[in-house]
């Protein structure tokens, strides 16, 4: 089966447009919904209304069928970078969908960070087991329908939209100066 690896081409960057929440993230990692009786301020007594998850996880191995055509995508932690900070230069940050179906008011990105230490970073304190290079990002759920949603576990994480260019399409074989993306991908085929 064939793994491209998806990057921004400078010349045509685009990136990331919304942010998706879902039912099933394609990264396969939850997001989870901060209240008041799991984060307490001195200064908040209301609920914060938090989505907190993983928006983009470097080197995971995401399947994709195109018709017949099978194959993995991945991005590399710099394309994963680059991605999170035009995201937020690109002004796109309220920039949201329901499964990927149309404009979602009432949702925003207010944190955006790229986990560099697992165990001294935030997404290590809410039990969030993401390797090293992730995009994070806590959203702002002012709506309360897909709020709700969340509390109930029907939406559980998040998924991008947005373009990016291959860059390149190599058999499995050919991953050997790449073990972290191998040995996910053969737990995947297992």
């Amino acid at each position: 089966m064939k793994i491209i690896e998806l990057i921004l081409d400078d010349d045509e960057a685009i990136g990331v447009e919304a942010i998706s929440v879902v039912e099933n993230p394609a990264i396969e990692s939850d997001f989870i919904a901060l209240n008041n009786q799991e984060i307490k301020l001195a200064e908040i007594s209301k609920e914060k209304r938090l989505l907190m998850g993983a928006l983009l996880i470097p080197k995971k191995p995401i399947y994709r069928r195109n018709g017949e055509d099978e194959y993995y995508v991945f991005f590399s932690a710099d394309t994963v970078l680059k991605a999170s900070q035009m995201y937020l230069q690109n002004g796109n940050q309220s920039n949201s969908t329901l499964e990927h179906d149309g404009k979602l008011e009432g949702l925003t990105l207010v944190e955006s960070w790229i986990v560099e230490d697992k165990e001294k970073d935030k997404s290590a304190l809410y039990g969030l087991d993401v390797p090293v290079g992730s995009w994070m990002g806590s959203m702002k759920c002012d709506n309360d329908e897909v709020y709700e949603m969340a509390k109930k576990g029907i939406l559980k994480g998040f998924s991008i939209e947005g373009f990016f260019a291959d860059k390149l399409e190599r058999p499995n074989e050919e991953l050997q100066e790449d073990l972290s993306v191998m040995d996910e991908l053969k737990k995947l085929l297992s």
